[in-house]
């Protein structure tokens, strides 16, 4: 298809998706894996009851047409990326205090140094009901444990090529979109591309209850962090397009794993530009946590498989989570995108 018919056809699929919400998908254009998302205005962010201080207030935002892998990064994407480079990623290079201790509060004292070893965190179930405030109640720092190694060096990608990729630190995320000609979204179009063009909703499939009908993504089912019924077949992670696509034609924009963007994470960014007119934002210049006011953090979104609502209601379109870049777990991953042109 030539570029003039492509453009044809992706106004088309703008027209579209005015007027028919459910023939979306079936209008979007697609190659080499990606989506074409048609540019548009949305009010970015939350304001209901179940949101959090972070994700409001609402703000308008415009983002122009961009192409977004259709699924996150697998395992066999990354394995092709390493055995063609050599990329060594976070996980696998023994963390230095040097560096560690330029974003802790003065003074903290070293910690032992059997701890500086290459590591990641994984998950590991409680025996039963803990305080959620309380992270290292279900995180366990393994030695050995990165993205060829998920659960530890006893455990192995077999059988799990078709997996999102994991332990994935932001500066991995980058050193691979660098060598695919790619980028990390930003926070708005990441946001823009999962709402599937359903404007006021709050979740990539629209308003349905997450536990009606039949399961819509990888969750924690259950009482997190000891039970989980596993109604979504699933208990870590899952294939990537295991569940239905959203009106974009995007797999897993809520659960699986969550998803690093470009943007630094500020706190109070959303009530900084609540009365600009924002075309294509790139988010705060710098990070900001009241809570880890010493921590520079960027923003992930989409949950995991270990969200539930009793812990952090991740799969929301809205909702935002952060973490330092160097840091990877045994839920963190990615998705790509390139600019239209």
């Amino acid at each position: 298809m030539n570029s003039l018919l492509r453009k044809i056809f992706f106004l088309i699929s703008i027209l579209f998706l005015g007027c028919n919400q459910d023939k979306v998908e079936s209008n979007m254009i697609k190659k080499e894996g990606m989506v074409l998302i048609p540019s548009g205005s949305f009010l970015m962010g939350s304001e209901e009851k179940f949101s959090r201080k972070d994700e409001s207030p609402k703000h308008l935002v415009n983002v122009d047409s961009f192409w977004i892998d259709q699924t996150e990064v697998t395992n066999s994407q990354f394995t092709q990326f390493v055995e063609a480079t050599g990329y060594v990623t976070t996980a696998e290079i023994p963390p230095k205090w040097e560096d560690i201790k330029k974003e802790l509060p003065p003074n903290t004292p070293r910690p032992d140094d059997s701890l500086f070893k290459p590591a990641s965190l994984i998950f590991v179930s409680s025996q039963g009901p803990v305080n959620l405030n309380s992270h290292n109640q279900w995180w366990k720092w393994q030695p050995g444990a990165n993205w060829k190694h998920p659960m530890g060096p006893d455990s192995n990608l077999e059988g799990k090529g078709d997996h999102p990729v994991v332990h994935i630190s932001w500066y991995d995320a980058i050193a691979y979109a660098k060598w695919v000609g790619k980028r990390l979204p930003t926070e708005a179009e990441w946001e823009w591309a999962a709402r599937g063009g359903r404007k006021n909703s709050i979740y990539p499939w629209g308003n349905e209850d997450l536990n009606s009908g039949s399961p819509k993504l990888n969750s924690w089912e259950g009482s997190f962090p000891y039970f989980n019924e596993q109604r979504d077949n699933f208990f870590y992670t899952a294939p990537v397009g295991s569940f239905k696509p959203n009106s974009f034609g995007l797999y897993d924009m809520a659960g699986n794993v969550w998803e690093w963007c470009s943007d630094w994470y500020d706190f109070n960014y959303y009530s900084k530009i609540k009365d600009q007119k924002l075309s294509n934002p790139k988010g705060p210049e710098k990070p900001y946590d009241p809570y880890q006011p010493y921590l520079k953090q960027k923003v992930m979104r989409g949950g995991s498989f270990l969200c539930n609502d009793a812990y952090c209601s991740g799969y929301r379109v809205s909702a935002r989570m952060k973490s330092s870049p160097d840091t990877g777990l045994q839920h963190t991953g990615f998705r790509l995108v390139k600019d239209f042109n």
